[in-house]
């Protein structure tokens, strides 16, 4: 089945059902800081916005309510979690059937969407099955292409098998780019929609750039800065990125590389590259400061689903070099606001590295490009086309539900 990539418009569905009552389950959101929290937060807030009652479902953070308390202020619920193993900054949501199954019985959401596949979220999709709650969901992670980082590539086919059930559960699964869509309907995933993700360009400008925080990394006003945000970890293939570094330094020995986030490879990386800049994580102020102080974005992810720090470097105006797939694939044209290499080309990412340390002009102009690209992945459009996916979805399961109603209807008759 082909994934369906029509632009949706909200103003051509019917009137009737502007105000939506929405649950949305998520094992993960701020203040955990990771793509799938910031931007599911970006969807919530922009939903919220356009005057939709969200309910948030999720695992208890640190600095909830107290054990024994549900809902918390402001209508979340908050349910019971556990550490995640290598990363006990985050919780992963835990069977929550006995808690959702009366909540949704007396307060009925119009619809549930489920954002990540974990305990939580098969939890969430069995209650709302089981009630005839209309059901939608997003691919976030790849987590059957993680697996092969860490030594237990055979679960790579059991996990693909649990998400493809998972999702086709579902009356909607969002994805956010073609070539992932193209690559699940291929697997046997069904009802796909395209729905790209967005950036806040106010938040990620140019402007930010600070002379006194790029004095603090030691470098100087023309020496070129190459960042990375995201997970320290093996999925993320930064042994890559530290070796073109390494290439790029002696045609460039100013050249200064600078790592934001944290996760379990930080000490392994840090052994690999002693003179470079590992910040940990940073809040969003200091993040976007980060991203307008550097020069160059490298990323030499392969495991992405979106990989949103690629917008958000452009966005900074920054000269990213990436791999030809996902967020990149579908936002750069190489050559004109960032670089493309192909797929697991290790020699081709070092050369083009070394291209644009050397190459003053180049990277000018693909930082220019960058920033104005960036700027047409608004988020006020991107949470428009998913209510206008929820509503598309809450329709056809009223429509199916009717048509089951007169055919027992019939029966009884």
């Amino acid at each position: 089945m082909k994934p369906d990539t029509t632009d949706l418009l909200v103003e051509n569905l019917p009137a009737a059902q502007t105000h939506l009552r929405i649950a949305v389950v998520t094992e993960t959101y701020p203040p955990e800081i990771n793509g799938v929290a910031l931007t599911l937060q970006r969807v919530v807030l922009g939903l919220r916005e356009r005057g939709h009652d969200v309910q948030l479902v999720r695992p208890r953070q640190g600095g909830d309510a107290r054990p024994g308390e549900q809902v918390a202020s402001g209508g979340d619920v908050l349910l019971r979690g556990m550490a995640i193993p290598r990363y006990p900054h985050l919780q992963l949501g835990l069977p929550s059937r006995r808690q959702l199954q009366p909540l949704w019985t007396l307060q009925r959401p119009d619809l549930v969407h489920i954002a990540t596949e974990g305990p939580l979220g098969w939890s969430a999709l069995r209650v709302a099955r089981k009630l005839r709650i209309p059901v939608t969901s997003d691919f976030r992670t790849n987590f059957h292409a993680y697996s092969s980082h860490y030594g237990m590539g055979w679960l790579s086919k059991p996990i693909m098998a649990y998400l493809r059930r998972f999702h086709n559960q579902t009356l909607t699964t969002m994805v956010p780019t073609r070539g992932l869509a193209d690559r699940l309907a291929a697997a046997g995933f069904e009802r796909l929609q395209v729905v790209a993700r967005g950036v806040d360009t106010t938040l990620f400008d140019p402007a930010l750039r600070s002379e006194a925080l790029r004095a603090r990394w030691g470098v100087q006003p023309d020496s070129p800065v190459l960042l990375c945000v995201g997970r320290l970890a093996k999925e993320k293939n930064l042994p890559l990125l530290i070796r073109a570094y390494a290439q790029a330094r002696l045609l460039r020995p100013d050249l200064k590389l600078v790592l934001v986030g944290d996760g379990p490879q930080r000490a392994e990386l840090q052994a690999l590259a002693p003179d470079a800049l590992f910040t940990g994580a940073l809040d969003r102020a200091a993040l976007a400061q980060h991203y307008a102080s550097a020069d160059i974005f490298g990323f030499p992810s392969q495991t992405e689903t979106f990989g949103n720090v690629v917008l958000e470097a452009m966005a900074s105006g920054l000269a990213v070099l990436a791999y030809d797939y996902a967020a990149a694939s579908e936002n750069i044209t190489h050559g004109g606001n960032g670089l493309l290499v192909p797929m697991d080309d290790e020699e081709s990412f070092v050369r083009q590295l070394a291209e644009l340390v050397q190459n003053d002009s180049l990277r000018a102009r693909l930082r220019t490009g960058a920033r104005a690209s960036a700027r047409m992945n608004d988020w006020g459009g991107i949470v428009a086309q998913i209510e206008s996916v929820m509503k598309l979805a809450i329709a056809g399961h009223l429509s199916g539900e009717g048509q089951r109603t007169s055919i027992a209807a019939q029966q009884m008759a």
